[in-house]
């Protein structure tokens, strides 16, 4: 039986509306995807507390967690993966690809333009419809 891992995944969005974007680097599960950065919810954590953890370790800054936007289970080769994303907001330092291989700021219009993890794709498809 597979594994399930929950996830919590951040839409990082900056005051020009582009959505910031992180690729997997070769190393990692999933090369070469790009994805919303987060991770994994600890023991005890909250939802909101572990995508704070998360960004300030992967990203190097901090964040304002903001409104729900979608929670999606996809079944990987290898796992299954439960992720929630949320919009959110840098309010301390600048996003750095401490983990991933690169970031980039895209605009909603452009976001389809990328190779996704197949787990983000409906968030993505959600962006691309409805303003949060």
């Amino acid at each position: 039986m597979k594994k399930t891992v929950h996830v919590v995944g951040a839409i990082i969005e900056n005051n020009n509306g582009e959505i910031l974007a992180a690729l997997r680097g070769p190393e990692m599960t999933l090369p070469n995807y790009w994805e919303f950065p987060g991770g994994k919810i600890e023991a005890g954590e909250t939802k909101q507390g572990a995508l704070q953890r998360e960004i300030q370790e992967e990203l190097g800054c901090m964040i304002e967690v903001l409104e729900f936007v979608d929670d999606t289970t996809h079944e990987y080769e290898k796992v299954i993966v439960r992720l929630e994303t949320f919009m959110a907001r840098v309010i301390e330092g600048t996003p750095e690809a401490k983990e991933h291989a690169k970031l980039l700021w895209v605009s909603r219009e452009n976001l389809s333009t990328l190779n996704w993890a197949p787990a983000d794709i409906p968030a993505i498809e959600k962006l691309m419809k409805v303003p949060f």
